[in-house]
């Protein structure tokens, strides 16, 4: 079993959550989000806001709560084979509910197939609330490229 040892980066004024999986091997070592070089998910943050791409934990947290957004993953812990979403069994879910109920969050975006997947089994249903679903910018999802995965969120981002 494998635990989620990373805490949600919020605070009272987030508006939206953008919620992952569970995190990769390199984000469970480096003991923070998307912490993998090849995840593309701080590029993309920083096109949508506007900022250059932060490159210490301090600044992305700085980032991401500047602009009033808020970060955790569906599940707390799980059966994984390293980094594979597709082995994930046994899940036990975050409290995204007791979340919500430190912040302004309106709106939650899922960051690719699997946590879409989880949210909807685990969350949906006690939370009331449809996810927005997001394209993968893990490294294993090759087949968007930089440019179309910051097109596609800034699409479906409403800050």
């Amino acid at each position: 079993m494998e635990y989620h040892n990373i805490p949600p980066l919020y605070d009272e004024k987030s508006k939206i959550l953008i919620l992952g999986s569970f995190p990769s091997v390199k984000s469970r070592e480096g003991q923070f989000f998307y912490h993998h070089p090849q995840n593309r998910y701080w590029k993309v943050m920083a096109a949508i806001f506007g900022c250059e791409v932060p490159d210490t934990i301090e600044a992305k947290k700085r980032m991401i709560l500047s602009h009033h957004a808020a970060m955790w993953d569906v599940i707390a812990s799980c059966e994984i084979s390293g980094s594979s979403d597709s082995s994930i069994k046994n899940v036990v879910p975050n409290d995204i509910v007791g979340l919500l109920e430190k912040t302004d969050i309106s709106r939650i975006y899922t960051n690719g197939g699997t946590a879409h997947k989880y949210y909807q089994k685990y969350m949906q249903q006690q939370i009331g609330w449809e996810d927005i679903m997001l394209p993968s910018t893990s490294p294993a999802n090759a087949a968007w490229s930089l440019d179309r995965l910051i097109e596609a969120w800034r699409d479906k981002i409403v800050l």
